[in-house]
């Protein structure tokens, strides 16, 4: 991919759901989701270059739809591409954490105003922004599909291949959810999106999940089209396969070593955000690796999915 220069102003919007967070004893209140998480550690990541992060959903006109937008304004993320629905709520998820670290979920969003984003009578604001190319990369994530019905992906994925036609690039995280969708789905859409995508995030535990091992992820992806894959291997190093003319670069790249894991919530996310503030910003596929991986290691430090941004300070640049 053609990495983008700090003299230009490089507009990236993400796509995804963003829910009430419950963690803790006693229970904490805060933001979270994978897409929404990504976007606010790049936009606290690139605060002195010449990146605009935008975010797309759906809330309510609710007080918790209202605190969302306002906290994300207060990271510097434009929320012009959010839709409030009047009849809709937020989602809302608890996360409960072992003595290691690893954490599950459990899901109150059948109903969330981000399922209704693209079957609205209104053209949604992300529509326009990808169809005017205002917008020069767009962030999704296997749960953006997931969340959506039919209809509705079909309609973005139509979305995303007039975008990048005109020269839109697209970067795609595999997070795979089973309590959202089928293997079977998670197959078929990963495998109509992966030719278009320009960075592939893909987590090695959920690939696996989806696809099986008869194949590599690094195979599977190249085979399918994509030119920049970065394999997130949790606290192993994490794999860059880069496409180049005839030519395939392959390298590792160690992951920080930390003895003090708190949280290991939106680690992956994290990490994505940390590899696309560098990547985007003019680096090398391995520095770009090396902050996400900076970036992973403060945050699994801390509860929560999001962490103060004191806690991150000497990562800006």
């Amino acid at each position: 991919m053609a990495n983008q220069t700090t003299s230009e102003q490089l507009n990236i919007a993400f796509f995804g759901e963003c829910m009430v967070e419950l963690s803790g004893s006693p229970i904490r209140k805060a933001f979270g989701g994978d897409t929404l998480n990504t976007a606010l550690y790049l936009s606290r990541l690139t605060t002195n270059q010449a990146v605009s992060v935008s975010y797309a959903t759906g809330l309510g006109v609710d007080e918790l739809s209202k605190e969302m937008i306002q906290q994300w304004q207060d990271e510097g993320i434009d929320t012009t591409l959010v839709t409030q629905f009047t009849d809709k709520l937020p989602g809302l998820y608890m996360v409960e954490v072992d003595d290691t670290g690893e954490r599950q979920f459990l899901y109150w969003r059948d109903n969330a105003a981000v399922k209704s984003y693209f079957s609205g009578q209104q053209v949604s604001a992300l529509e326009t922004e990808m169809q005017t190319k205002s917008i020069d990369a767009l962030y999704i994530s296997g749960i953006s599909f997931a969340i959506l019905d039919l209809v509705s992906r079909q309609h973005l994925l139509t979305l995303i291949e007039g975008f990048v036609q005109q020269g839109g690039r697209l970067i795609f995280d595999n997070n795979y959810r089973p309590q959202l969708w089928s293997i079977e789905d998670a197959k078929y859409w990963y495998g109509k999106l992966l030719p278009l995508v320009d960075i592939a995030l893909i987590t090695e535990d959920d690939d696996l999940l989806v696809w099986g091992d008869a194949e590599s992820v690094e195979q599977r992806c190249l085979r399918l089209g994509c030119k920049e894959i970065v394999i997130k291997r949790g606290c192993e190093p994490c794999k860059l396969v880069l496409k180049q003319n005839d030519s395939i670069d392959e390298q590792y790249v160690a992951a920080e070593k930390v003895s003090n894991v708190v949280d290991t919530c939106a680690a992956g996310d994290s990490f994505a955000a940390g590899y696309l503030a560098a990547r985007l910003t003019g680096n090398s596929a391995t520095e770009s690796a090396k902050l996400g991986h900076q970036m992973a290691s403060i945050v699994i430090q801390h509860p929560g999915a999001i962490i103060p941004n004191s806690a991150m300070d000497a990562l800006v640049r």
